[in-house]
């Protein structure tokens, strides 16, 4: 894994395992001027290690392949380090469902979470709903956990509680946004977001940042809101233990709501 060797070490602030920091390759930053601004932005909101996910499969299909994206990877931490921006950025990608997935992992053509082959992180399309339990079934089977991106903000999803808990009984997870609970993608969104963190669906809650403009990183506030909502405890879960586990290829902590602002 890319400059892992000192992250134990190192390690005191968030780990996000959802973030759009790499130049040029997706709808994230254009350039390393605005890559190492948003990195320094991810500083800035307490976060030391960040994987980074840019977009792969549908719209971006063989554009973000691994090799690229351990190439762009490797060439921001040198840049991280010569900048003296103490961030660690690990590969992954944002992989949107495929009925090629699990043949392309075989591939090296999609990548899993910090190269760890034990997670992936998958985005469904956005206007449809999917039921994506074969392939959570399949990858489990090859020992990945799927874990789902964003689901506050899919209509579909919010829908069919049902459907996500079958997910989740099949080993998937569930990540949403930090800006989502602060009512950055609207009210609906927001809602979904608590409402999934109190009935103890939540594994991660990620940046998803992409710049410093509409799409920042609030990893910070989002901790403090969850502390506020419900305790210490569920906040660090969700928010650090979590992802740290992830990053070191463990078993993910399942979180166990008995009430708002109650003891786990």
């Amino acid at each position: 894994m890319e400059n892992y060797s000192n992250y134990k070490d190192s390690q005191k602030g968030y780990v996000d395992i959802h973030c759009h920091c790499l130049p040029g390759l997706d709808d994230g930053p254009g350039n390393m001027e605005e890559s190492l601004a948003l990195c320094q932005g991810l500083v800035d909101d307490g976060i030391t290690v960040a994987i980074a996910t840019p977009h792969q499969l549908g719209k971006y299909d063989g554009c973000n392949e691994p090799e690229k994206v351990r190439r762009k990877v490797s060439q921001l931490n040198k840049e991280l380090e010569n900048n003296k921006i103490n961030l660690t950025v690990m590969p992954g990608g944002d992989v949107r469902i495929d009925e090629r997935i699990s043949s392309f992992i075989d591939e090296d053509k999609i990548q899993t979470l910090a190269d760890g082959g034990k997670y992936i992180l998958l985005e469904l399309p956005t206007r449809i709903f999917i039921d994506i339990e074969p392939l959570i079934v399949e990858l489990a089977e090859k020992g990945i956990h799927s874990i789902v991106s964003h689901p506050e903000r899919h209509p579909g999803l919010c829908r069919n509680i049902d459907i996500l808990q079958k997910w989740l009984s099949h080993s998937a997870h569930l990540q949403i946004t930090a800006a989502s609970l602060l009512g950055d993608f609207g009210p609906e969104a927001q809602g979904s977001a608590w409402d999934f963190l109190s009935m103890g669906m939540v594994s991660f809650v990620a940046t998803d940042a992409h710049n410093l403009r509409g799409r920042k990183p609030k990893m910070n506030i989002a901790y403090s809101e969850i502390c506020n909502e419900f305790n210490l405890e569920i906040a660090h879960i969700v928010c650090m233990e979590n992802p740290i586990r992830l990053l070191e290829g463990r078993e993910i902590l399942p979180v166990s709501m008995n009430k708002r602002n109650g003891i786990l």
